[in-house]
């Protein structure tokens, strides 16, 4: 699954660790969803989507 992760954060000048308390999880697994390494769970990704105030489609896309 690909997504904006990194992005919308560089837009709001955050990191990943700043991100992780918002959301609750721990900075490594901010940074392997951001790498694709690890799905987030349905939850996780609407509280992602939703602190950048963004539909969760337009934060995560599947991958072709």
């Amino acid at each position: 699954m690909k997504n904006r992760i990194k992005v919308l954060r560089a837009e709001r000048n955050m990191t990943q660790a700043e991100l992780a308390v918002v959301v609750d999880v721990s900075r490594q697994t901010i940074n392997a969803i951001e790498k694709g390494k690890f799905d987030p769970s349905l939850p996780l990704a609407f509280k992602i989507a939703r602190f950048f105030s963004r539909a969760i489609e337009d934060v995560f896309q599947e991958e072709d």
